[in-house]
């Protein structure tokens, strides 16, 4: 008989971190401050009104925001993945529609023979010169698109998570949403010039392909926000107490003031000097100015008159267009419709307090179908604050609970490899010569973004780190000098401000604990003086009351606390380091490989438990082999040979872990039987399987031929005509049952056993069958036994 293996359990410690299931959103936005609103007061008046005292103390504080858990930012996160993919299906289709010749045959008469000519300069200019052609070109071409196309609806705006599920339910759209939906629409916003301001830039760059310009559409996604602090739908104003009426003073003087004589004013960032001043001649005061209103701007002009624009919309757009500028094998940007600026990328970019526009995704499609992230172009600041709201973070993971950071099958940085290759599809199959300059040129740019200058663009910096963002399992190289200084404000109080210094991330070690490196087949080596040591933790428990433990989460959305599990005081007890209340960490440099005891006289070496500990393949001993089936115990086992249960891993329910064992370790001159044996173990189950169908395929027939043998008996003597008119009256007489071997029939017989047929594991008979090694106690169905 196999004997049972010791089962091998752990538990998971106490010292977690009180915050990790819940991070609160603490972001309360005050209201700002005015003198002119506070109300004046005099010293002859006491006010005893409590309505009033509370109105001049101005608005009450918001309250905090609800605490979003990991179960939440997970399925924010997934969602966010789908909405990003769903905007850039959008976006393909709006760039497909730029090349339909519908559209470019509707767009090209507005440009004059002369701006296609500076539009698509000469080969014998100069690179200088073929630059500027195509510049002054494209401001003309953006000058009169400008005036000719109208906004007429509202476009694209960034997509917000609502706190309630009342905001949801009392939401409705604009009344002057985008209604270009079809390809029909917008092939006639193409003849209308008509439209919102996202058809706008779409047009566009159907009109400058339409001549023979290269041309991108570039558009700035707004998926849904993953990381905490994002901004929410805007609450709907609560109904305001009435006001009180106005006194009869404040009706007279609004009446004088409503028929005063109003003069116009100039204002501040529109003065200019007077007409006198201006004509600088001395007897310029006898001129007479004429009064004329103010001229409208000519296409050719610079400040050409922008479009009507919709009231609440972001000032900064959502797509707009790139153009190349061979002479230079550059990628421009030109906004016809929202800030009427080319070639300045940073302008494009929205401020973060800007809530209906985020930078976080700028795609640029071509042509040809093929696309690529530009948005480092366009960030100012794309590795300190960009980052943080793209799903290609290497600092955020999402994992499941149980895996562990040593498991070779876990995906460090799955964000990025998740987004590759979501663009993987929109990919040329042969990169050309332009793609690699602008790749360089992408990183490039990234590589120029100066140092941050404050503590929150330098946490999770990919570049620069400060000694107070550095996680449990992470500490500073000995030896490691700063790159700069950071002066932190103490805060109120009269205290002085701090200087902190700046390391480079090069310089920070992943420290773990001994028992963290064994997991990992490695070692600490002896006389080695701990980099850390990490303090025991109180948890709070939530289940002392009644309440579900949060230790169980399927998912953790990580963004301090990767490793701290594992890095906890000692939990199985091989080190003994738990004693002491504080674990020591090491780095990699003061660890070796872990090497195995060997298997020496056909003995395999085994823990206290009976099991082998082989968390990595480098810890399988020397003379062994690691087979890995289900039935590698029980094979082992039949031949006599020693062995021993891998032991690979642990597997968290809750708080307590049991031991994940894969196969056996055996010695390697036997490996070749114990896989034989279990060849012959897979033969002898599928043969019995076998059986068991055939046995079954005989019970079947036996009770189907046993209906048949009844049937015939009951009918006998009746002709057929009979037969079928007592068929007909009664539906055939019988109910057969769908698909389980059951019959019933209406009529008997004394002494049939006449009823339903129950198909069942116990032997019946075989129906006029002989069944192998079996005795037909079941009768013959009708037939002679002998």
């Amino acid at each position: 008989m196999l004997p049972t293996p010791t089962v091998q359990t752990i538990t998971r410690s106490d010292d977690e971190d009180e915050d990790d299931d819940i991070d609160f959103e603490d972001v309360v936005i005050e209201p700002a401050a005015s003198s002119a609103a506070t109300p004046e007061r005099k010293s002859q008046e006491l006010s005893l009104d409590l309505s009033a005292h509370m109105a001049a103390a101005g608005p009450p504080r918001p309250d905090r925001r609800k605490a979003i858990s990991r179960e939440e930012k997970a399925r924010r996160l997934e969602i966010h993945k789908v909405h990003l993919v769903c905007l850039l299906a959008h976006v393909e289709l709006r760039n497909r529609w730029c090349n339909d010749c519908q559209v470019q045959d509707a767009l090209r008469p507005l440009l004059p023979q002369k701006t296609v000519a500076a539009l698509l300069p000469r080969a014998s200019l100069n690179q200088f010169g073929r630059s500027e052609s195509l510049r002054r070109g494209l401001q003309e071409a953006k000058d009169l698109f400008r005036l000719k196309f109208t906004i007429t609806e509202r476009g694209l705006w960034r997509a917000l998570w609502a706190e309630d599920e009342e905001q949801l339910k009392n939401y409705q759209l604009p009344d002057d949403i985008d209604t270009v939906l079809e390809k029909s629409d917008f092939i006639e916003a193409a003849r209308t010039l008509q439209g919102s301001r996202d058809v706008g830039a779409q047009l566009f760059c159907a009109l400058l392909r339409s001549v023979g310009v290269e041309a991108r559409l570039v558009c700035s996604l707004q998926p849904l926000s993953f990381v905490s602090g994002a901004p929410t739908m805007p609450r709907q104003r609560q109904a305001q107490t009435p006001q009180k009426q106005p006194s009869k003073a404040e009706l007279y003087a609004a009446a004088v003031a409503k028929h005063e004589t109003k003069f116009p004013e100039f204002h501040a960032g529109a003065t200019t000097p007077s007409a006198r001043r201006r004509l600088g001649h001395p007897h310029a005061t006898g001129y007479r100015v004429p009064s004329v209103t103010a001229p409208s701007h000519s296409p050719s002009s610079s400040g050409a008159q922008g479009p009507r624009t919709i009231r609440g919309e972001s000032p900064f757009p959502v797509y707009w267009v790139e153009v190349l500028d061979a002479a230079h094998q550059s990628w421009h940007p030109v906004d016809p419709l929202v800030t009427g600026t080319q070639w300045k990328p940073h302008a494009l970019e929205p401020p973060a307090s800007d809530a209906l526009n985020s930078l976080a995704y700028a795609i640029a499609f071509e042509a040809d179908g093929s696309a690529r992230d530009v948005t480092r172009r366009y960030a100012k600041a794309y590795t300190s604050k960009t980052r943080k709201h793209r799903i290609d973070n290497p600092t955020l993971t999402t994992a499941p609970s149980n895996y562990h950071p040593s498991d070779p099958t876990r995906d460090p940085a799955p964000g990025p490899r998740w987004y590759r290759r979501l663009l993987r599809r929109y990919n040329r199959p042969v990169p050309t010569d332009l793609d690699q300059i602008e790749l360089t040129e992408l990183a490039a740019a990234e590589a120029r973004e100066p140092m941050p200058r404050n503590v929150a663009d330098l946490k999770d910096h990919p570049v620069y780190a400060l000694e107070r963002h550095l996680r449990r399992h992470e500490a500073l190289a000995p030896g490691a000098e700063p790159s700069g200084t950071i002066r932190v404000s103490a805060g109120g109080g009269g205290k002085a401000a701090t200087v902190e210094r700046i390391y480079r991330r090069r310089d920070v070690r992943v420290v773990r604990s001994r028992e963290r490196w064994y997991r990992m087949g490695r070692v600490v080596r002896d006389g080695e003086e701990p980099v850390k040591s990490l303090p025991r933790r109180k948890r709070k428990r939530e289940g002392r009351r009644g309440g579900p433990h949060r230790d169980g989460d399927d998912f953790f959305f990580d963004d301090d606390d990767d490793d701290e599990d594992d890095d906890d005081p000692d939990r199985v007890g091989l080190f003994g380091d738990a004693a002491s209340g504080f674990t020591p960490l090491y780095m990699l440099e003061q660890t070796d490989e872990y090497v195995a005891p060997p298997v020496v006289g056909g003995r395999v070496p085994k823990n206290k438990f009976g099991n082998l500990d082989l968390y990595v393949p480098s810890m399988l001993p020397r003379g062994g082999a690691h087979v890995r089936h289900p039935r590698a115990a029980q094979a082992a086992f039949i031949l006599g040979v020693d062995y021993a249960p891998a032991l690979t891993g642990f597997e968290f329910r809750g708080r307590h872990g049991t031991a994940v064992l894969d196969g056996v370790v055996v010695p390697e001159e036997a490996a070749d039987a114990v896989w034989a044996v279990i060849q012959g173990l897979s033969d002898m189950e599928a043969e019995e399987e076998q059986e068991r169908r055939s046995r079954r395929a005989l019970r079947m027939w036996s009770t189907f031929l046993k209906g048949l043998r009844i049937r015939e008996r009951i009918w006998a003597g009746v002709d057929a005509e009979a037969e079928a008119e007592a068929e007909a009256e009664t539906g055939g007489g019988k109910t057969e049952g769908k698909g389980k071997g059951k019959e019933v029939v209406n009529e008997k017989e004394e002494g049939d056993h006449v009823g339903i047929q129950d198909e069942s594991e116990d032997d019946i008979g075989g129906g006029g069958f002989f069944v192998p090694d079996e005795d037909d106690d079941g009768g013959g169905g009708g037939f002679i036994v002998e």
